[in-house]
């Protein structure tokens, strides 16, 4: 299993309880050492697969298709106006990610970074309509060559921090890792309106390997 590279403190962390734990049990509570044993390793498997990093290998590189920068369900595909940055009518596809997905971010497409902002605020539920636009985010517009995407993460209320590798004037790969959102949270992409959607509210998608849209050539 590959670890994100976000989730090794945290690891290290759980490990060094288990192991404080599970050793105090053994002198302190030998009756009770299997029950705390197992009990303290709880925090340490979560950590492991809350942090996994699966391999995943587009199937077709294509900057025409427009890929899941995150594991999760789409909850959200209507028109909006993006404010932030477009200043245009969009279609925006929202992701909900549960504590249980992986929680790597993802760039849905390769091209040029124009703009990359994180912006404090609030911990709505990650699924609030609101929580675009009011809770802590971060945005990133790419220049695809053929037009602008804008990507952003967003905080939900039990994920308290976003982590954006990504800064403007940056060239980046589509399918390759761009950040991640620790614990539950959301992703929301706004497309062109002449984009083909490809996925439907409720469908289960998976970072890099589900097309999201296609893209007017």
């Amino acid at each position: 299993m590959r670890i994100h590279r976000e989730g090794i403190p945290s690891l290290i962390f759980a490990a060094g309880i288990w192991i404080v734990l599970a050793a105090s049990s053994y002198f302190l509570l030998p009756r009770w050492y299997g029950v705390v044993w197992v009990i303290a390793l709880i925090p340490l498997v979560f950590f492991l697969q809350f942090f996994r990093n699966p391999l995943r290998v587009l199937p077709q590189a294509d900057n025409n298709l427009v890929y899941a920068p995150a594991d999760g369900k789409v909850v959200v595909i209507e028109e909006a106006v993006e404010t932030e940055y477009l200043n245009e009518k969009r279609i925006q596809v929202s992701i909900f990610m549960s504590p249980l997905n992986v929680h790597v971010n993802r760039n849905p497409v390769s091209g040029k970074v124009l703009y990359s902002q994180y912006h404090p605020g609030k911990y709505l539920v990650a699924w609030h309509p609101k929580s675009s636009t009011e809770n802590e985010r971060t945005t990133i517009v790419y220049d695809t060559g053929g037009t602008f995407l804008l990507m952003r993460q967003i905080a939900g209320a039990v994920a308290r921090r976003i982590v954006n590798y990504l800064q403007a004037g940056q060239e980046v790969v589509q399918g390759e890792d761009m950040g991640f959102i620790k614990l539950g949270s959301r992703v929301d992409l706004f497309l062109p309106l002449d984009a083909e959607i490809l996925v439907q509210v409720d469908q289960v998608v998976q970072g890099n390997l589900t097309v999201i849209a296609r893209l007017s050539a």
